[in-house]
Formats: C-alpha cells, structure tokens, sequence
C-alpha cells in the first residue's frame, strides 16, 4: 500500500445564520461565489441541525422548535497563500465566527487518461 502524496494547505471555515444575508443573497451563497470567481480549489455549505450563536439563542431543526436560521458552515480549502488572499474578499461578509486551520490536502492519482 503506498502512502498518497499530500501538501501543506489551509482550511478556511466561515460560520454563519442560514437567514444571514447580503444584498437580499444568502451569505453563504455569496462567500462561495467569491471563491469560485477566485479560482479555489472548492467550497462547501453545511447546514447545522443545532447551534447557537452570539444573541445565545438556541437554533433547532427538531419539529416542535422549527427555525428558519439553523446555522451554516462554508469550508474552503487550499493552499495558505490562496486562502489568505481570499480572506480580504469575505470581510465585508462575515459578522460570525471565522476559523483558520492547517491541513494536509491529500492528492488523489491522476485516472486513466490524465496522465501524471
């Protein structure tokens, strides 16, 4: 079994209200808008079944508590440099927490075809 070929990258985690908007468009459509126009390697949105945040309301998807603002995590990841580059471009956007964790960024084997 060989061992696949990784490189240092960095993860960027926005986390946001589901109602959360900008300009009438949900921030988390916009945010990874904003990383596809810059060329990232991909983002993702992940909505919370529970969570709180700074106004210490609990938020629940449980149906005798249905609420319209389950919280929402958007996750880049990519290379350090790219992701702080991409940080001044979301600043406007993010009124809720934002975490930055190193990763390793596993690379898969080209397919057949793809060459090496």
């Amino acid at each position: 079994m060989t061992t696949p070929n990784t490189t240092p990258g960095l993860r960027l985690t926005v986390l946001a209200g589901e109602s959360d908007t900008w300009h009438h468009r949900p921030v988390c459509t916009e945010i990874v808008h904003r990383a596809h126009a810059a060329g990232l390697a991909g983002a993702s949105v992940f909505r919370g079944i529970e969570g709180f945040g700074a106004s210490s309301m609990i938020h629940t998807q449980r149906l005798l508590s249905l609420s319209e603002d389950l919280p929402v995590a958007v996750v880049i990841v990519d290379t350090e440099a790219r992701i702080r580059a991409f940080l001044p471009l979301i600043a406007e956007l993010t009124g809720g927490p934002v975490t930055l964790d190193s990763c390793e960024i596993v690379r898969s084997a080209p397919g057949p075809g793809e060459g090496s």
